[in-house]
């Protein structure tokens, strides 16, 4: 029997917050540290300072510290090959390596592996210039409406839905011509445009099998009733109600096991999360988008419906001993609000000084999760990035975890502060 572990979560936003917090639950986990962290995991344990661009800063970091396992937060250093690199020098990750994060980091390859492995995706077009992408549209290969998406990383913001062909030209050398997305937008993906509910479905994998780890659905635009700019995630509620048993079977089998065989075939078994966005259309569950950790705000409100030996069957999936282990999902209703800043998506506006945070974590099944704040000149907190805080509420019922989500960010204020306030209703109506 291993003993108690000292872990080791890299990043520093709502979902890495949410990882410390259910593993500081855990009788297995003994200390848990963050890194680079930040105020609301600064109170669960250490913040260490280091730069996750730098996989062998991270592998020193981790040996220093004599962690028994290190959890990858953010996709970022799982592009870099942080992982990789912790493989290398036997050192336990949760984390898929390089070309596994492709999945993720890549629109263009993550399509051309469902291509090869069967998985059920849209229809699209890789586009590696502005000539092909625009002859695309030329072509209506897809009609309306069309999504065009930016190959690389671009922080949740790269995903044009557009309703005209202007429109879509137009999202088109935004990202091409003016660069808008840096490097992730010199190369695109251009496709048919899937109609149907959204849901977010989570698994933990060892490089041949997998856990479910449960369901989710998340708010993208910034505004109430779906309106407004796509932005990282305005708020999630867990489980989805379109999710049952039947339905996630579905997933591991048609999914879940081809990505994993797939990866096995391609000379990286694939450990870590596996987060899969998928449409349910009338002709079936198709594949959206792969992320290659858990979501943000979703991991706020899937992690802790978690039951069970969680620090053991992450460890197992570093270590590619998952099968025979299983975790349990309570039966609890969760609902998480997103507070962002003014100017979000777009420029947003920090440093105002946050109160009503200590009101709002006092009441009875509400947890409040720290993304982007810091600590103020004087104390206190304040703003320091686009989505401040993910507010969760729990209870037996979605009306209740509403009520009680809502209850909590009212207690809460900083100036311009931003949110939406018809988080959840959606499972309520289903």
């Amino acid at each position: 029997m291993m003993s108690a572990m000292r872990v080791l979560i890299l990043g520093s936003g709502g979902r890495e917050h949410a990882l410390a917090w259910r593993l500081s639950r855990d009788s297995d986990v003994s200390e848990v540290l963050s890194a680079p962290g930040n105020p609301g995991l600064a109170e669960l344990g250490r913040c260490l300072p280091v730069d996750l661009g730098q996989p062998d800063e991270v592998l020193a970091l981790a040996r220093h510290e004599r962690v028994d396992l290190t959890v990858v937060g953010p996709e970022a250093p799982l592009e870099r090959g942080v992982a990789d690199r912790f493989r290398e020098a036997s050192m336990p990750i949760v984390g898929p390596g390089a070309r596994g994060a492709a999945l993720e980091c890549s629109k263009s390859w993550a399509k051309a592996f469902m291509t090869r492995h069967g998985i059920p995706t849209a229809r699209y077009e890789d586009c590696q210039t502005l000539a092909e992408a625009l002859d695309v549209l030329d072509r209506d290969v897809f009609g309306l409406p069309v999504v065009v998406k930016a190959d690389g990383l671009a922080a949740g913001k790269g995903v044009t839905v557009a309703e005209s062909r202007a429109e879509a030209e137009a999202a088109v050398r935004e990202a091409m011509e003016d660069l808008r997305f840096g490097a992730a937008g010199s190369r695109l993906v251009i496709e048919e445009c899937l109609t149907g509910p959204e849901v977010s479905f989570f698994v933990l994998a060892d490089g041949e099998h997998a856990v479910p780890l449960g369901s989710a659905q998340d708010h993208k635009r910034i505004f109430d009733d779906d309106r407004g700019p796509n932005t990282g995630g305005m708020g999630a509620f867990a489980p989805s109600p379109l999710v049952s048993d039947v339905f996630s079977h579905g997933v591991i089998r048609t999914v879940v096991q081809p990505v994993l065989r797939g990866m096995r075939a391609e000379g990286q078994p694939y450990h870590g999360f596996l987060y899969v966005s998928l449409m349910l259309t009338a002709d079936g569950p198709r594949v959206i988008e792969f992320n290659v950790r858990l979501g943000d705000p979703e991991a706020q409100v899937v992690l802790p419906q978690i039951k069970g030996r969680f620090g053991l069957a992450l460890h197992a999936s570093a270590a590619g001993s998952l099968a025979g282990n299983a975790l349990g999902l309570s039966a609890e209703r969760l609902v998480g609000v997103v507070l962002a800043a003014p100017g979000y998506p777009g420029a947003p506006v920090t440093g105002q000084r946050i109160t009503g945070l200590d009101r709002a974590a006092a009441l009875g099944d509400v947890m409040v999760f720290h993304a982007g704040t810091r600590r103020a000149t004087g104390g206190g907190l304040e703003v320091a990035g686009g989505r401040v805080l993910t507010v969760v509420g729990r209870a037996e019922s979605f009306e209740g975890a509403v009520a009680r989500a809502y209850e909590a960010v009212e207690l809460i204020r900083f100036d311009g502060m931003q949110y939406r306030r018809d988080i959840g209703r959606r499972a309520i109506r289903a």
